[in-house]
């Protein structure tokens, strides 16, 4: 006996089931999979924060260096703005941090950070350090040296997501104090969060509050060419960078 085929109204209807349940169960597929990256991105940043906290441990207290250079060598090196991505590596294992992360190169990264496939930046990296922990000085603060000048640790953040506009990280994370105004804007590559990983070795995940913040922030992650540095936040506008003032890791700041 002939088997009897679909008719055209029939593989119709199947078609739409099929596309409602993809509309149905692609948004939710795509949240695991964002969720996914913000965990993989802690425990990067974790992994990090405790290669720096050992760090200190066999160097008698002292803080690796914060900044990013080669001459003095620093927790990393720096890469030429043309660099390769091999190149780029080559100059995160020349630093001094990479045999106490487990000389494991992807930790340096989040898997979020899409920049590395954008040929107008040059960015491989995804991590910087705050200048307070023995990186630059800058805005009334005085940095910290040695593990003991950081008061309070699991309040005090030392890795954070940076995003740097002009292609790639290039130094510490830095802001002003007194009054507290934002120098370098953050990543958000997690929704309105950021990741930090903290001078004690635990890491986290922080939510934003501040429109103005997180508009400038989005415009440095999304349209670099319109960025401007720093930014005085409205009297309204303050619960962010309190938050990131009081955990910043200097020995004192004005």
């Amino acid at each position: 006996m002939r088997q009897k085929a679909f008719t055209l109204i029939e593989l119709l209807v199947v078609i739409a089931i099929i596309a409602i349940l993809m509309a149905i169960l692609m948004p939710a597929l795509r949240k695991a999979k964002d969720q996914a990256r913000a965990v993989h991105c802690v425990s990067n940043v974790k992994t990090l924060s405790l290669a720096w906290f050992m760090y200190t441990d066999e160097n008698d207290d002292k803080l690796v260096p914060g900044h990013v250079a080669d001459n003095p060598i620093q927790w990393v090196g720096r890469p030429a703005s043309n660099a390769t991505v091999d190149e780029k590596k080559a100059a995160i294992r020349r630093g001094l941090l990479f045999p106490y992360a487990g000389k494991e190169i992807d930790v340096y990264r989040c898997p979020s950070d899409r920049r590395i496939k954008d040929p107008s930046q040059f960015a491989f990296r995804s991590f910087s350090i705050a200048g307070g922990a023995n990186g630059e000085g800058w805005g009334g603060s005085v940095r910290a040296q040695k593990y003991s000048d950081i008061k309070n640790p699991g309040t005090k953040y030392v890795f954070l997501e940076d995003i740097d506009p002009r292609g790639f990280n290039t130094g510490s994370w830095v802001m002003n104090f007194n009054p507290p105004r934002w120098v370098d804007p953050l990543a958000m590559w997690h929704g309105k969060r950021s990741t930090f990983g903290f001078a004690d070795g635990h890491s986290e995940m922080h939510r934003w509050h501040d429109k103005s913040f997180i508009d400038w922030c989005e415009t440095a992650m999304f349209e670099p060419g319109s960025f401007s540095f720093y930014l005085t936040p409205p009297a309204d506008e303050q619960e962010d960078i309190l938050f990131m003032a009081n955990g910043y890791p200097c020995k004192s700041h004005d």
